[in-house]
């Protein structure tokens, strides 16, 4: 009877054990996709704030390193595609195709001394600072992003009509 509790004993710590050092303190969910509620706010070039309205994205995967984004409210109804990159506890985005390069001057790709995209990524640097190395000028904006602690995401739209500009900010919570 004793061998048998000593054998229960010390399976019991065993799996305690293994379960103990397998168990992380972070609890930070690593997908991006799903439904994020939250606000919509407008303001003028100037930052003066025209008004906010509650909106919602969707956001799902749609290829290695590529998500789309559906954000839908009062005043917004729009669905594109951006790249994402992990960077610590963060999810950085970045325009595609011809939103890149317009809004950068150069395809993508073309930043890459060494070629072979993320293939040449430097050790200790994440996949977003390999980005900025690769593709970007200092001084680059880039407009939004996930907190994955916080399980938010958020995202700045720029509308240019003729001389107005107005930006619209998104900031959500996954549902």
């Amino acid at each position: 009877m004793k061998r048998v509790i000593k054998i229960f004993a010390f399976s019991l710590i065993a799996v305690l054990a293994i379960y103990g050092c397998n168990k992380s303190d972070d609890s930070t969910d690593i997908s991006v996709e799903g439904t994020y509620a939250g606000t919509l706010t407008v303001k003028s070039a100037t930052g003066t704030l025209i008004g906010s309205s509650s909106a919602t994205a969707d956001i799902s995967k749609a290829g290695e390193g590529l998500i789309q984004v559906h954000c839908f409210g009062t005043g917004i109804d729009t669905t594109f595609m951006l790249n994402y990159y992990e960077n610590q506890d963060s999810v950085m985005v970045c325009f595609t195709g011809a939103a890149f390069q317009n809004a950068y001057g150069h395809m993508m790709g073309q930043g890459h001394m060494m070629g072979g995209m993320m293939g040449d990524i430097k050790p200790g640097q994440t996949q977003w600072q390999h980005h900025m190395a690769d593709e970007h000028k200092p001084g680059d904006k880039h407009f939004g992003g996930f907190n994955m602690k916080e399980h938010t995401f958020g995202y700045t739209f720029h509308h240019y009509n003729g001389t107005n500009h107005t930006t619209m900010r998104f900031d959500g919570t996954k549902k």
